[in-house]
């Protein structure tokens, strides 16, 4: 009977080492079946990326060749203070259609300050109440994307301290 018992137990261990070792000589299989997968998505991704930033890219560059030929007017050209700022407001105007084109505007000045849309940096003290929470200066304009606040706008609000 002890016979039996060590044949038996002796064929349960030799099925298991074979499924053992079947899983082990499909592992290496599913790694490499995997790491393709891994890659080629990847390669999607990257080309994805690419095909997304591209349209941007290309604004910037143009905006950089806006202004290289503002640079090279005023090395060979006389430019006075006004034609400077026109050539300015020319590039302002240019970024901000580039921000127009993905959806980017800039926010409509507000007096009151608005923590949704509003960043403060800075308090000066109000010299009645009803200035409190008021914007004195606007620092950096903010922006929205999709009617959403995208960059809120940095701000010097008035803050009211009672006696």
């Amino acid at each position: 009977m002890a016979d039996t018992n060590d044949a038996s137990l002796a064929d349960e261990v030799a099925r298991l080492r074979e499924v053992v070792d079947a899983r082990l000589a499909e592992d290496p299989v599913r790694e490499a079946a995997f790491t393709r997968l891994h890659e080629e998505l990847r390669g999607y991704k990257e080309g994805f990326l690419s095909e997304v930033e591209k349209p941007l890219l290309l604004d910037l560059i143009q905006l950089y060749d806006l202004t290289q030929w503002y640079a090279k007017r005023l090395e060979t050209e006389g430019i006075t203070t006004e034609q400077l700022a026109d050539g300015f407001q020319v590039v302002i105007d240019e970024l901000l259609d580039v921000l127009y084109r993905r959806d980017v505007v800039p926010m409509e000045p507000a007096n009151a300050f608005d923590p949704a849309h509003h960043r403060a940096v800075k308090a000066h003290t109000a010299k009645d109440a009803s200035s409190d929470n008021q914007i004195a200066e606007v620092l950096k304009r903010g922006f929205l994307r999709s009617g959403r606040s995208f960059r809120p706008e940095e701000v010097i609000v008035y803050k009211w301290k009672a006696s």
